[in-house]
């Protein structure tokens, strides 16, 4: 069953791969960059046809990716955070909809390469700073590490891949270590884990041994899993996170009861 598994990743990976023919539209000066469009959404590249972000024209403030959307997860158990931290730009998506929707709440965006935040401002809509958003050019690592930064995030938001995306650019036990460290006492992390099995387990157990409690959801996209990581362990029961659920859904338009779906068969398999 597992060779299977490892076929069928496999496979819809080439895929993945082979689909990356679309107009191009930009391309930054070192080439590693590209911005191209096909059938109303425009994607971005760093130089190879794996595709770092989408945002459909006609809805810019929109998330338009299934994991992406579940990033959000932790909307469940804090619906008005004071502080929220990015790692890893990608096209903005959701640095652009944290600001759009928690207008109560800092944005915090890291993003180790400075063409890609050049690019999110001129192709992908993302805000200039200002004094409810701060984007940073820095390593992720160099910057959860950084003892000023300890403490200071209701929720961090963790996307990390490079050119090739063959798993998280940024995945170390110590790394985990200091994503929880960053975090407010009652703090929560969801992060996208995009790579082959098992990797997927490995960095679930370290995330296990640096928070209190680590949940995921069931894989989407044939490689994509979303998990969260809380400092403190919530208390909720599933009636309240479906009632939670729905006020997401009118006021975010996301599909949060997916979600709950998806956290009650993960404590179903525990």
């Amino acid at each position: 069953m597992k060779d299977k598994d490892t076929d069928r990743h496999r496979l819809a990976n080439i895929v993945r791969y082979l689909m990356g023919a679309r107009s191009e539209l930009s391309q930054s000066a070192s080439g590693q960059i590209q911005v191209q469009e096909e059938d109303g959404v425009r994607y971005l590249q760093f130089g190879t046809p794996w595709i770092q972000g989408a945002m459909r024209l006609s809805q810019p403030d929109a998330l338009e990716v299934e994991y992406v959307q579940q990033m959000m997860l932790w909307t469940l158990f804090d619906q008005e955070p004071q502080a929220i931290c990015q790692l890893g730009l990608g096209v903005g998506a959701l640095t652009r909809f944290c600001y759009h929707h928690f207008p109560q709440a800092v944005i915090t965006a890291v993003e180790i390469d400075q063409e890609v935040i050049t690019t999110c401002h001129e192709h992908f809509l993302l805000p200039p700073a200002s004094e409810r958003l701060a984007l940073v050019h820095d390593d992720a690592a160099d910057f959860v590490a950084n003892a000023d930064n300890q403490g200071r995030f209701d929720v961090l938001q963790v996307d990390l891949y490079d050119a090739e995306s063959t798993g998280p650019a940024r995945g170390s036990a110590a790394f985990y270590q200091d994503c929880a460290q960053v975090l407010t006492e009652s703090g929560m992390m969801t992060i996208n884990l995009f790579c082959e099995y098992p990797d997927h387990h490995m960095h679930l157990k370290r995330m296990e041994a640096a928070f209190e409690a680590v949940a995921w959801l069931p894989e989407v996209h044939d490689s994509n899993i979303v998990a969260i990581g809380f400092r403190q362990a919530p208390v909720l029961e599933f009636d309240d996170l479906y009632r939670r659920a729905t006020k997401i859904e009118q006021t975010l338009a996301l599909p949060a009861s997916t979600w709950v779906d998806g956290l009650y068969k993960w404590m179903q398999h525990r």
